[in-house]
């Protein structure tokens, strides 16, 4: 007889603690009993519910099993089913970006399109011991004070502009926030933030030991006091901790080689003029590669004979059978599993503000480069029409002339003083169901400009080379009429 149980669900800590306090248990609360259990299902007759009440019964004999289990035969992945929910305040916006790069956790951050950020920012250790102190403090003082100037001069203008939503007080924050989200491309990456954070003991394993081997300073204090938080909990789960030569060495030690190799490539003289959006490659002959992958999962004959197959279609043919994977979807349904096998890698060149939601598409492979003044700024349009580029870009020079002094004294500083409008290089891989899933958040109306304005550009780009496989890549907006136009006719 099936049967369904629920065997846990994450609880607010301080609640946990309230109620072990209240009831007197002496024995230990933890996820480690559920990683225990679970981890016994191959090998115990018992049905998975009788072995969490032998796990909860014998804590200290669950974690000699876990310990043996995880780290002694290898399986890692029992100590995925033991999770966190952890609070993370007072964090610089450059240290989520480190935080926010381990793939399978969730992440929900205080946002900067929706609340007017005060005057917190950290002082790194790195800048404050090399005597510099003074000048930082001055610069992100300058930023923060043009970011609410800058906030009250475009809020009217947003409410100008938009007369009918402005004429529904419903519509208040949406408009606020447009004023704000333009505003913060002012404020520094050294800006406080705050967030909200799953994640399971094994990738909290890896978290704590790759931020520890990072040069910078607040990452390494988060990584311990993280560990703080967390290892009276589940201690038979979390082990390697410490930085290890591999994660702290490898990156220096390739930059120093690509310095060396590269010396004889000529660098580009100013501030460098690239596109924004460049598809540098993709999967070759990409609607029949989709097509070959679908006839694969849909009969039983090998990939060969499908590719064989897919490549003699005529176009008529292949029209058809990409029009049945899209005719039957709606804006909420993900693409087929099988346009997974079309792949395409993007050069970009990204603001900050931009690559803060960018990053979020976890699955995609994001390789950035260092944020480089030389690649200029990018200046919101309501800034631009506000007649306020030139107050902008004044302090945007002045942010670049004390992140030079500061690295002139210390090369290695972080670039907590940059801003969320400078830019970076980004090498971003996607697959075409991933692409999919980007479109329909990012280039729909309800997202923000600048990354809409950049995933429209890839869209663009990719549907040149496969206009089958992309047929309905789209936002949610246009979704309804993007399907209408597409199968009114059949």
């Amino acid at each position: 007889m099936m049967k369904v149980l629920l065997a846990g669900y994450n609880v607010d800590y301080d609640w946990i603690r309230e109620l072990r306090d209240k009831s007197g248990l002496k024995q230990d609360i933890t996820p480690e009993t559920l990683s225990a259990a679970y981890a016994r299902i191959s090998r115990s007759p018992k049905s998975v519910d009788q072995l969490r009440v032998d796990a909860r019964a014998e804590v200290e004999k669950a974690r000699r099993s876990n310990r043996n289990i995880v780290f002694a035969m290898g399986h890692s992945s029992v100590a995925e089913h033991a999770v966190f929910n952890i609070d993370v305040i007072g964090v610089s916006r450059l240290l989520v970006e480190e935080i926010e790069k381990f793939r399978l956790c969730s992440y929900t951050e205080k946002s900067q399109r929706y609340v007017l950020f005060d005057r917190d920012f950290v002082v790194p250790e790195e800048i404050a011991g090399a005597k510099m102190k003074e000048i930082f403090v001055e610069t992100v003082r300058l930023q923060n004070d043009f970011y609410h100037d800058l906030y009250q001069r475009l809020r009217p203008r947003v409410f100008e502009q938009n007369p009918e939503l402005a004429e529904n007080p419903a519509n208040r924050l949406l408009l606020e926030g447009w004023a704000k989200e333009d505003a913060r491309y002012a404020i520094a990456l050294a800006t406080q933030t705050q967030l909200g954070m799953t994640i399971n003991a094994r990738n909290l394993e890896l978290m704590l030991r790759r931020l520890a081997s990072l040069p910078l300073a607040e990452a390494q204090l988060f990584s311990g006091k993280l560990y703080d938080a967390t290892r009276e909990i589940a201690p038979s789960l979390i082990r390697y901790t410490r930085a290890t030569e591999y994660d702290r060495l490898t990156r220096p030690r390739l930059r120093a080689r690509a310095e060396t190799l590269l010396a004889e490539e000529p660098a580009k003289a100013g501030r460098e003029k690239i596109s924004d959006v460049r598809l540098v490659s993709a999967t070759s002959g990409a609607d029949r590669q989709a097509a070959a992958a679908l006839l694969f999962a849909s009969s039983g004959r090998s990939y060969g004979q499908c590719l064989s197959r897919a490549a003699r279609l005529n176009e008529r043919e292949l029209k058809g059978l990409l029009r049945t994977v899209f005719e039957n979807m709606q804006p909420y349904d993900a693409a087929l599993r099988e346009l997974e096998n079309i792949d395409l890698q993007y050069e970009l060149v990204v603001s900050a503000s931009c690559f803060a939601q960018l990053k979020r598409h976890r699955m995609a492979t994001v390789i950035a480069q260092d944020y480089d003044p030389r690649l200029g700024v990018t200046v919101p349009p309501s800034v631009r029409a506000a007649g306020l580029q030139k107050d902008f870009m004044a302090v945007m020079r002045a942010t670049e002339r004390a992140q030079d002094r500061i690295r002139h004294k210390l090369p290695s500083a972080p670039p907590y003083l940059l801003t969320n409008a400078h830019r970076r290089r980004v090498l971003m891989k996607f697959n075409a169901r991933e692409l999919y899933h980007l479109s329909r958040l990012r280039a729909d109306a309800h997202a923000q400009w600048d990354i809409r304005n950049l995933s429209e550009k890839m869209l663009r780009q990719a549907r040149r080379l496969m206009p089958l496989t992309l047929m309905m890549a789209c936002g949610k907006d246009g979704f309804a009429a993007l399907h209408q136009k597409t199968f009114s006719g059949k």
